[in-house]
């Protein structure tokens, strides 16, 4: 009697376990409900530890792009995706159970029948090596694509915050000449208004000052517009105050290391990784086209017994013809895709190059103008002193010392545009280089070169 007891508890107890267990292997849904108010943060939620009224370098700024940009946080979501791609395509097809039960209704059988089979196709195992190697490629092309995004989203925040450390640098020297020159407009006004000058004396003040005053609200405009960006970049709200170092830190710039170096750019730059990496993957796609050609193959075997209690069984086999599908529709898709890819990644190749070496040629150009401005600057400043002397002594007209004094500004802004020109095509060939920017060595399990274009 007790071991009934202990036999019945046993047989009722494994029961529950079992459905337990198959259970804990399921998936189960859990809900991700979506924001219902602007993610955007103030400055003092993204810096919580920096101190009230720090002052930020480029490259704080670009460590905050890099974390806190929402579209940085939106494309790395995709590396869940090819990581779940990747596990999908180690996946083997589960093998197929097929049964039946007859039960007798008439005719001089004794018993129901019954067939039993089970079967797995082999297709799948002929391009299991083939996809998994393309599904890889194409999971590390994800990896290098954010990378670049990364890149230029880091290129962004840098041009940004140099520009607007420049900006700030020259707005003393606008706001000086408008300054001056509206005080002048206020004493040829008076002027005028006394009977003491004329309105041909008094226009070319009053022209100078509109100008003036043009180009400082312009600067402040283009300010404006350039912190609203960045604080974007940087997942801030607009009327969010950052304030920035009086210089702007960029990485060293070596334009003979650079064009020496020009050929190992294939090595450095995430796009061109992620195109070989795509190739790639688009490679080892036509080999599961080609393989697909083997006929479609479901081994197994099968156990049935009939009416008459005769049991039967052995393998059973399933093989396609191919008459008319010799996947050769799929074969010429890929081929013809594969040699997209190609002529894509040879495209950007010279495009990457070029647009290196014509972005260096600018800047020599830029910095040969540049040199011939500054050579020209001490003789204006030299004028405009002299002016501003001579017509404080009555010695020279109204009109000869604004030109002579606008001239002397106009140089200035001129040096200004032209530094702002050359530092602005720094950093583009910076940010296409990865200067001082997260390199292709931190991707997880990215092959060589070498190992991609085979």
């Amino acid at each position: 009697m007790p071991k009934t007891i202990f036999s019945g508890t046993v047989r009722s107890s494994w029961k529950p376990l079992l459905v337990l267990s198959l259970l804990s292997g399921c998936a189960h849904y859990t809900s991700l409900p979506l924001a219902t108010s602007s993610p955007l943060s103030s400055a003092e939620t993204a810096l919580p530890d920096a101190p009230p009224g720090a002052q930020l370098s480029v490259d704080d700024v670009v460590r905050l792009a890099l974390a806190n940009n929402s579209d940085l946080r939106a494309v790395r979501a995709k590396r869940g995706l090819a990581d779940a791609q990747l596990l999908q395509s180690g996946i083997l097809p589960n093998p197929s159970l097929t049964g039946a039960f007859l039960p007798l209704i008439s005719g001089v059988g004794t018993v129901p029948a019954w067939t039993v089979g089970l079967s797995q196709n082999i297709k799948a195992l002929v391009t299991y090596s083939a996809s998994r190697r393309a599904t890889r490629y194409a999971g590390q092309q994800v990896y290098a694509d954010i990378l670049w995004q990364e890149w230029q989203v880091a290129g962004q925040a840098r041009q940004l915050a140099a520009d607007l450390i420049a900006g700030e640098r020259s707005r003393p020297l606008l706001v000086e000449a408008f300054q001056l020159l509206d005080h002048r407009r206020q004493v040829v006004q008076q002027a005028v208004a006394a009977g003491n000058a004329t309105l041909v004396t008094a226009s070319p003040t009053i022209v100078a000052v509109q100008a003036a005053r043009t180009s400082l609200y312009q600067l402040d405009q283009t300010q404006l517009s350039r912190r609203h960006q960045l604080n974007a970049l940087l997942g801030l709200v607009p009327e969010a105050e950052i304030r920035l170092a009086p210089t702007a830190d960029l990485p060293p710039f070596d334009p003979a290391g650079i064009r020496a170096n020009l050929a190992m750019l294939v090595d450095r730059r995430p796009d061109l990784l992620a195109l070989r990496l795509g190739y790639a993957s688009e490679d080892a796609k036509l080999r599961v086209a080609i393989l697909s050609q083997f006929p479609d193959l479901v081994l197994g075997g099968q156990s049935s017994s009939d009416n008459a209690k005769v049991i039967n069984g052995g393998p059973t086999a399933t093989v396609g013809l191919p008459i008319f599908d010799r996947n050769q529709g799929n074969i010429a898709i890929e081929r013809a895709t594969r040699l997209k890819l190609h002529e894509d990644y040879s495209a950007r190749l010279a495009a990457a190059t070029g647009q290196v070496g014509a972005t260096l040629s600018e800047m020599e150009q830029l910095q040969a103008q540049l040199d011939v401005v500054r050579r020209d600057l001490p003789a204006a400043r030299l004028a405009a002193q002299r002016a501003a002397n001579a017509f404080g002594s009555s010695l020279l007209d109204e009109r000869s010392y604004v030109e002579l004094v606008t001239n002397r500004y106009t140089k200035e802004q001129e040096v200004m545009t032209l530094e702002l020109a050359l530092l602005d095509r720094q950093v583009a060939l910076q940010t296409l280089l990865g200067a001082g920017l997260p390199s292709i060595d931190t991707l997880p399990a990215i092959p060589s070169t070498a190992a991609v274009a085979k």
